[in-house]
């Protein structure tokens, strides 16, 4: 474990957040793994979904045969008799004029409709998760960072109280960089304040305590080469565009449903009943069978089924509007996020090369001044820029995680296979 490990990991134990070496540090995948399993979210999504999918099989069941049994028994106050019944019955639809179709093919775009929704609830749980591992493991690399800085003020302060006894440099040199080395410490205790509170988040939405994090994370699958092919896949795959075209589809099918109301609807039915009366003199015992079949045919609604049917149509009609806003909405996102990676790219790229030139400045003015060529401000000039180059660079590859997340749920291709098969390299890329 190298030393910035190491920092983290005592850190995180001070917190009372599970340390980890570097060999055995939380991945990305793992954390999805964990938040698939256990977010209660998602788990309610499906336990809905589950419960949406029985609606086929009820409306078919009104095409199927059915049968029941009853029976009875009393007594006659005024003809002193005792009596009981029993009877049973049975219908078979034989015609139902497409009610039974229709219904069928509503509720199955429903259930449509339903799995879109799943699919939208797992997508956000996903991308919440990406974003508090994003924003844990900035926190973690702050904590780190400002740790560093703080041990190389001390050295600092050391070497200038050194030079300071040999009267090589003067008081104000020292205080300057004990101020800067008490910065630091107020910076240390605002980075771990943060560093607790998005630990907080992140046990929330993965299920457990947040270990030390693996840095080194490579681009998830299924990321658009291009901007066209982003809005393409995005109208054809977001689960929310999925899900306003199967709404139509289910209002398609209600259109015919109450159309159907029109049409005859014929069954075959029987019944058969058995009685017994039991009186003071008599008994007498009754029995009856009935079968026959029976033809339902409107004539006169009142104008209920004209109603519902306009009512239909114009709720499909509806539909056909959201299915243009939900495509529209997708493209809109799709843009937006390919824009912030792009831009999140950009960034990282600058900060990459920003914190390479603050560090070799940050050298060469710690080598001129032990020659007196440079002062102690020009030390915290350049042990500040080196700072604020390495946290900036901590949150663009953290952005960037987050835009990337963000892209692929924007184009519908953000699950559970996403980030399936990631494997560490050196840093991460864009």
């Amino acid at each position: 474990m190298n030393s910035a490990s190491r920092r983290i990991a005592a850190t995180l134990a001070l917190l009372g957040i599970a340390p980890s070496s570097s060999a055995s540090a939380e991945t990305l995948r793992e954390a999805i793994a964990a938040a698939y399993a256990t977010n209660p979210v998602l788990a309610e999504a499906r336990a809905r979904q589950d419960a949406l999918s029985e609606a086929p099989e009820q409306e078919r069941a009104a095409g199927r045969l059915t049968a029941q049994s009853s029976a009875s028994g009393g007594y006659s106050r005024f003809g002193y008799d005792k009596g009981a019944d029993a009877a049973g019955s049975a219908s078979l639809p034989i015609w139902s004029g497409g009610r039974v179709r229709s219904a069928v093919r509503a509720a199955q775009g429903d259930v449509a409709a339903g799995a879109q929704g799943v699919r939208d609830t797992e997508a956000f749980v996903l991308e919440q998760v990406v974003a508090t591992y994003a924003d844990l493991l900035y926190a973690q690399q702050a904590v780190a960072v400002t740790e560093a800085d703080i041990e190389l003020l001390d050295r600092q302060v050391a070497e200038a109280q050194a030079r300071y006894t040999l009267g090589q440099s003067t008081r104000t040199d020292v205080a300057q960089l004990r101020a800067q080395r008490d910065s630091a410490v107020a910076t240390l205790a605002d980075a771990q304040r943060s560093l607790a509170s998005v630990a907080a988040d992140y046990r929330a939405q993965v299920g457990h305590d947040p270990q030390a994090l693996e840095p080194r994370i490579v681009p998830p699958a299924g990321m658009p080469g291009t901007l066209d092919e982003a809005r393409l896949v995005a109208i054809d795959a977001n689960p929310l565009v999925a899900r306003a075209r199967a709404i139509a589809a289910a209002d398609a099918a209600r259109i015919d449903r109450e159309r159907a109301e029109r049409a005859p609807s014929v069954s075959l039915g029987g019944d058969y009943g058995y009685g017994v009366s039991l009186g003071t003199r008599s008994h007498a015992y009754e029995n009856a069978a009935v079968a026959g079949v029976t033809l339902r045919l409107p004539l006169l609604t009142g104008g209920l089924v004209a109603s519902r049917v306009r009512q239909a149509k114009a709720t499909y009609r509806a539909d056909g509007f959201a299915v243009a806003s939900a495509e529209r909405e997708a493209t809109r996102n799709a843009d937006a996020a390919w824009a912030a990676l792009a831009a999140a790219k950009a960034q990282g790229q600058a900060n990459d090369q920003r914190v390479a030139a603050a560090q070799l400045a940050l050298d060469g003015v710690r080598a001129e001044y032990a020659y007196d060529l440079r002062s102690t401000l020009d030390i915290l000039v350049a042990d500040e820029s080196l700072r604020s180059a390495q946290l900036a660079l901590a949150r663009s590859r953290s952005d960037l995680l987050i835009a990337q997340a963000n892209l692929l749920r924007a184009i519908g291709r953000l699950d559970s296979t996403s980030y399936a098969d990631v494997t560490p390299t050196a840093k991460t890329e864009g």
